[in-house]
């Protein structure tokens, strides 16, 4: 590769993450180390509760446990490596390491887009075509739909990532981000990268645009039935498990259109690491609550598991 002569042939990049703020390093350390534990925690908690509870062996909860599988695949991808930047001195990571993280945080990141239009067509199929629903999200199909996410978020990933480390390097070796992100690299170069910007914003647009535009299309078909619903147990149930995929949605789309739906060149790096913090680190750890608060099957089956009688 180009980039064998300045970055490779050392073996290791410098993550300066958060390393012009002293001070702080600490505070985001006990915080970050937090909120992972709680993502870790969170997540295996709703994958061990759907596999243990047969009442959630249904197409919601199977697509459910593939996002909690998801966000611990996701947060174990950088988190690790910041936590021990925040602890010590040391704040490199290899040549090897980089190419790796990149690649799984851009891969996992893509996938989680599209899982997220399948969990929203799954609500569209429960709520608008209920009658037709056992067919439509059969075992088979639905076991199809999740492959196919995983499987369009590695290989758009294997694509992108190599064009990304085609790029040739200056002579520094300084990424100013707390892990391998696309655009933190691309400010590496020393050449013109507007065609790896624009081929990042196609990308963009394709697995974060179309997917967002599929799930907003999917619930205004949903919003249009529920006012069609003359019962409010109905209502409340279908803006029950919606409402909490919408947040869920929300807090994921948002801050990765302010990252990657913008060239790496117009953006504030500073900025940049906060958001993308915000959906590394908060994001992976508010979905389990998410999905427990405001989910009664979730509470049901945790009552059944536990042998508790909340008061709901």
């Amino acid at each position: 590769m180009m980039m064998g002569k300045n970055a490779s042939s050392e073996g290791y990049f410098i993550l300066l993450g958060f390393s012009h703020w002293p001070h702080l390093e600490v505070i985001l350390f006990v915080l970050i180390l937090m909120f992972y534990l709680v993502t870790l925690i969170g997540n295996l908690f709703i994958i061990v509760l759907s596999c243990l509870d047969a009442r959630l062996h249904t197409p919601m909860y199977f697509f459910l446990s593939n996002l909690s599988f998801l966000d611990l695949c996701y947060t174990t991808s950088s988190i690790p490596q910041l936590l021990v930047n925040l602890w010590g001195p040391e704040k490199t990571i290899s040549y090897a390491g980089c190419m790796i993280q990149l690649y799984f945080v851009l891969a996992l990141g893509t996938t989680e887009c599209v899982l997220l239009v399948v969990m929203s067509y799954d609500r569209y199929a429960a709520v608008c075509r209920p009658l037709h629903y056992t067919m439509l999200m059969n075992p088979c199909f639905c076991h199809l739909l999740a492959v196919a996410s995983w499987v369009s978020g590695f290989i758009a990933s294997a694509l992108h990532s190599s064009f990304t480390f085609w790029v040739p390097l200056c002579g520094h070796h300084q990424v100013d981000h707390f892990f391998c992100e696309v655009p933190a690299v691309l400010r590496l170069s020393c050449v013109d990268t507007r065609a790896n910007e624009l081929t990042l914003l196609i990308m963009s647009s394709i697995f974060v645009l179309i997917p967002l535009i599929l799930i907003l299309s999917s619930y205004v078909a949903i919003a249009l039935a529920v006012f069609r619903m003359q019962s409010s147990v109905k209502l409340q149930r279908v803006f029950g498990t919606c409402g909490s995929h919408l947040m869920v949605v929300s807090l994921f789309f948002i801050p990765i259109m302010c990252i990657y739906l913008q060239p790496p060149s117009g953006s504030s790096q500073d900025q940049g690491k906060f958001i993308a913090l915000f959906y590394t680190v908060v994001t992976p750890s508010l979905n389990p609550l998410i999905y427990t608060f405001r989910n009664k099957d979730v509470r049901g089956a945790v009552r059944r598991l536990v042998g508790w009688e909340w008061d709901l």
